[in-house]
């Protein structure tokens, strides 16, 4: 179905997202609706096997609609409004098929936050990014005080979220917010190499390492461990398991089936 504020392309088993809402694709109430509307349909399409987000023109994403944000004014109307963005970014996260963001401009307040929802991320050269929600009188609500700590550390993601300073992606990159940085115009390129490199992976190994993935970071180490001893064992059963050591073994490329 065709969207105001957002794009989807599917080739070679990747789906492209595409914000576009100009000039600094703000998350407004209907581009959180239609992402959430895609990703449900990206999730139940047997042909993605990863997607990746990324925006038209050369902000990322500023944030949120301040003129939305302006007219709240209830304890009721904010916590609605935090609870919509975080349910989508939770899905995102905890999407089966792998999610890069592809950053190539401007990411502030709730794009950082959507980024962050993100398995892995590809920016820009210095671009900016940052939460700055504080210099607003308010904090990030869309995730952005649960995540930022667990990628970078919360001391590090103390300064940023008090202090609202804003960072360049180089910094972002030594910090661990960002997996690398790229010119601006190379950015989809990589993001679509890495994709390409997950594509050629099985599918059954690709969703256990997520999920594996994401309990660690919700669940004690102990947990953690045994999931992935049980998501380990069912993935010695797969035809995919014996395809990739018998290739490695004889030396040539596997050949997954995803079974």
């Amino acid at each position: 179905m065709p969207y105001q504020f957002v794009t989807v392309a599917i080739a070679e088993r990747i789906a492209t997202v595409t914000l576009n809402n100009p000039p600094a694709n703000l998350l407004n109430q209907t581009v959180l609706k239609e992402l959430d509307h895609i990703f449900g349909e990206l999730e139940a399409d047997p042909a993605v096997r990863v997607v990746i987000l990324t925006a038209s023109g050369r902000p990322f994403c500023a944030g949120a609609d301040i003129k939305e944000l302006a007219a709240i004014s209830t304890v009721h109307q904010g916590a609605e409004l935090s609870a919509r963005g975080q349910a989508l970014l939770n899905r995102i996260e905890r999407f089966d098929k792998p999610v890069v963001a592809a950053i190539n401009g401007t990411c502030l307040g709730g794009g950082l936050e959507l980024a962050m929802a993100c398995h892995m991320r590809v920016a820009a050269a210095e671009i900016p990014l940052g939460l700055p929600e504080i210099k607003l009188g308010i904090i990030p609500g869309f995730g952005g005080t649960q995540r930022l700590p667990r990628i970078i550390g919360p001391s590090k993601a103390a300064e940023l979220i008090l202090t609202g300073e804003i960072i360049t992606s180089e910094q972002a990159l030594a910090l661990g917010l960002v997996n690398r940085v790229v010119p601006v115009q190379e950015v989809l390129q990589h993001a679509k190499a890495m994709a390409a490199m997950v594509t050629a992976k099985g599918r059954l190994a690709t969703q256990a390492a997520l999920r594996a993935i994401r309990t660690s970071l919700d669940s004690p180490m102990a947990d953690g461990l045994a999931l992935e001893a049980e998501l380990f064992g069912e993935l010695c059963e797969t035809a995919d398991k014996k395809e990739g050591t018998t290739a490695f073994l004889e030396k040539r490329p596997p050949k997954f089936t995803d079974h």
